[in-house]
């Protein structure tokens, strides 16, 4: 069935327009929802994973196409099973029926259309999770918002000079301040029995040679932070993708890096926040691919 919304795609800030339902836009995806992997999750923050897991639906194709992705394979959506909007919508309750704490909509932007067609066949009566990297328009936020309950976004720059090396894309920051003031002013922070059941945590990954720029990233959430959001600081960066050009990408972050950045965040006295261990770098969090 033809999706009139993807005949001139303008959902995410690439503005590709092409015709989906013809062939793939800038995020690599054509008009049918594709996914990899569907499953329990516990590698998420506390407050997403709890003890039961976090219900994840990994989906393919990316806006943003950052080189040094964890999941590169689904990013450029080599990979991947197609399902419908009703399909995805079994899916939703099969991840409720497991024990799931909530549903969890990973890099979700590009199928957003389909994705609130699934929502109106079953909502489900756990939170709904939406698992950005912030290249966001707030055209498409709004078109999603009302099916969400917990924002989990991804602030990856300020530096437009990295983001422009990184992702080919120097205006990353001027989209994922106005998404992530959009998100938290949205969503006020509700726990229950250690569980977020509404809110905002915004992630921040520590890059290579990159340590200043979380800094900067540090201080804007400090100046910017809204209605209880969380912080999480990342030290996860693993590299699984051998640059010729990006060398520096070729390593993991070090313990200089990583101790100037939790010093920083030491300093400003951040509330909310989540720090994640250097021990994290490990391919063993990365999932193995269903489709």
């Amino acid at each position: 069935m033809c999706d009139k919304t993807l005949n001139a795609c303008n959902l995410c800030p690439n503005f590709c327009k092409i015709d989906r339902n013809l062939g793939a836009g800038a995020c690599r995806a054509k008009s049918e929802i594709t996914i990899a992997k569907y499953g329990l999750h516990y590698y998420e923050e506390p407050l997403i994973s709890g003890t039961k897991g976090s219900g994840t639906v990994f989906f393919c194709g990316c806006s943003l196409g950052c080189a040094f992705c964890q999941n590169y394979e689904l990013s450029r959506a080599t990979r991947g099973k197609k399902i419908t909007a009703s399909e995805l919508a079994d899916v939703f309750l099969k991840l409720e029926k497991m024990g799931a704490h909530n549903i969890n909509l990973v890099t979700p932007t590009h199928y957003v259309t389909e994705i609130a067609k699934a929502f109106e066949i079953y909502r489900p009566s756990i939170p709904v999770v939406y698992n950005t990297h912030s290249y966001e328009t707030l055209e498409t936020l709004k078109i999603i918002d009302p099916y969400v309950d917990i924002y989990l976004p991804d602030l990856k720059f300020i530096d437009g000079k990295i983001s422009q090396r990184y992702t080919g894309k120097s205006n990353y920051f001027e989209y994922a301040e106005q998404a992530i003031k959009f998100m938290m002013e949205s969503k006020k922070t509700v726990i229950e029995n250690g569980l977020l059941k509404s809110g905002v945590i915004v992630r921040h990954l520590i890059l290579p040679l990159c340590s200043s720029d979380s800094i900067r990233v540090l201080d804007w959430f400090s100046k910017n932070q809204k209605n209880g959001a969380h912080l999480s600081i990342m030290a996860q960066f693993t590299p699984v993708v051998k640059q010729d050009k990006l060398k520096e990408l070729n390593r993991k972050i070090t313990p200089y890096e990583y101790e100037k950045v939790v010093s920083h965040a030491s300093d400003l006295n951040l509330e909310n926040a989540f720090l994640q261990e250097l021990s994290s770098a490990s391919e063993e969090y990365i999932p193995k691919w269903d489709f």
